[in-house]
């Protein structure tokens, strides 16, 4: 049942994504413009809330020009003080933040909040109804893997660079018969990579959801050469993992980061090719969003103020078969959404002869062996001039700082 709603709230949790802003400038005209609701930012994320609260008064003005620029307005952060611990297989939050959150929103008079952000941040935001605060969520995540949505917005501005960059790649790689391996973003759902190599027309795709064998990515190499194709494009997401293996990290915290090297480093130590690597990184978060992505966040932020003003609590506005429907933060926060090993985009990029590392399709060992040996013979002889030619693995990480 519908109540009164005078004055909400509006944050951004997790990593960045292309279309953030148009939401919060969504929520805001939505808010202001239809229902004459007030609205304050709450900046870096759940942090925010707490003691001093960091907050920004939201209306027409402050958001003029959001639509089309990246990043988020309020700044965000990684779970801080709202994270949970692991214990006996189910996650425990500490309840002080929460209450002191709760405690602050009342003070400032806030009726509601609409949270913005992924899994973590929904599982966050759907302890909030323990504590009596109402709280309506839209899903971000460039990766795409928020259970319950057909898209989420950040995605296709993501994929769209992702495949700029195999555009890209394919030129030098053609020009230099060079093995050109790029790594993409996706955790645990291989999504970009499995869209970009397919839209960017990658040969080889490896994805968290199929565990590969780095021989079967050097065969398919060594396959390509033998047919006359002296170049290839492997596209890694960087959750992708062997199948005697676990996933690759740049350190404790949990980061992913190696992957591409590795498969670049085995690949040019089996075949004998130059190979070299190219690390999206933050570049898939950057930047402006694509027309698409304006259009979903706009719609998300939308649907998020309408089910505040219905009475609707505890719930994350979703795309399904093309409508904006809602479902549980629970639900939303229960589980990742991976690409099916059966998905009809799958069987696609199998019959165009894009290899995923699982196949057993390998060369006849002679045949490999004669191949090695032609690329060998054929390598042209450095002489030291180009400093660049005499290494057969570099690589260009493009993730920042």
């Amino acid at each position: 049942m519908p109540t009164t709603i005078r004055r909400i709230g509006v944050l951004t949790g997790g990593g960045d994504a292309p279309g953030l802003n148009a939401v919060i400038r969504a929520v805001v005209k939505t808010a202001e413009i239809e229902y004459g609701w007030k609205v304050v930012g709450i900046e870096d994320g759940f942090e925010g809330l707490l003691t001093p609260p960091r907050i920004r008064n939201l209306g027409l003005e402050q958001v003029r020009g959001l639509l089309p620029s990246g990043g988020t307005l309020l700044g965000s952060t990684n779970k801080g003080h709202f994270g949970s611990k692991i214990i006996d297989g189910q996650h425990h939050r500490e309840p002080g933040p929460f209450k002191e959150a709760a405690q602050n929103m009342r003070r400032l008079g806030l009726d509601a909040l609409v949270v913005i952000g992924g899994e973590g941040s929904q599982g966050i935001a759907s302890e909030f109804a323990k504590y009596g605060m109402r709280a309506v969520g839209v899903p971000k995540t460039i990766d795409n893997d928020l259970w319950g949505s057909d898209r989420t917005f950040g995605f296709d501005t993501a994929l769209m660079v992702a495949t700029e960059a195999i555009d890209r790649l394919h030129t030098t790689a053609a020009s230099h018969d060079r093995v050109m391996v790029l790594e993409v973003m996706g955790r645990d759902a291989g999504w970009i990579a499995l869209h970009a190599g397919i839209g960017g027309g990658a040969d080889v795709v490896l994805i968290p959801e199929i565990p590969f064998r780095i021989e079967a990515v050097a065969s398919k190499v060594l396959a390509r050469e033998y047919q006359g194709s002296k170049f290839s494009i492997i596209v890694v997401a960087e959750g992708a993992r062997l199948l005697a293996g676990d996933q690759m990290f740049v350190d404790d915290s949990g980061r992913l980061g190696g992957i591409g090297h590795y498969v670049a480093a085995e690949v040019a130590k089996r075949t004998k090719k130059d190979a070299r690597v190219v690390v999206l990184g933050h570049l898939q978060r950057g930047g402006a969003p694509t027309p698409y992505d304006r259009v979903l966040a706009t719609r998300f932020g939308c649907a998020a103020v309408r089910s505040l003003a219905e009475g609707k609590s505890g719930e994350i506005v979703v795309l399904k078969g093309g409508e904006i429907q809602t479902i549980t933060m629970a639900e939303a926060a229960s589980r990742i959404k991976t690409v099916p090993t059966d998905d009809e985009q799958i069987r696609v990029a199998r019959g165009l002869g894009i290899a995923f590392g699982d196949e057993n399709a390998d060369l006849f060992e002679e045949e490999e062996e004669a191949v090695i040996e032609h690329i060998e013979a054929e390598r042209p002889i450095s002489h030291g001039v180009d400093d660049e030619e005499e290494t057969p693995l570099h690589h260009s990480n493009l993730e920042g700082v």
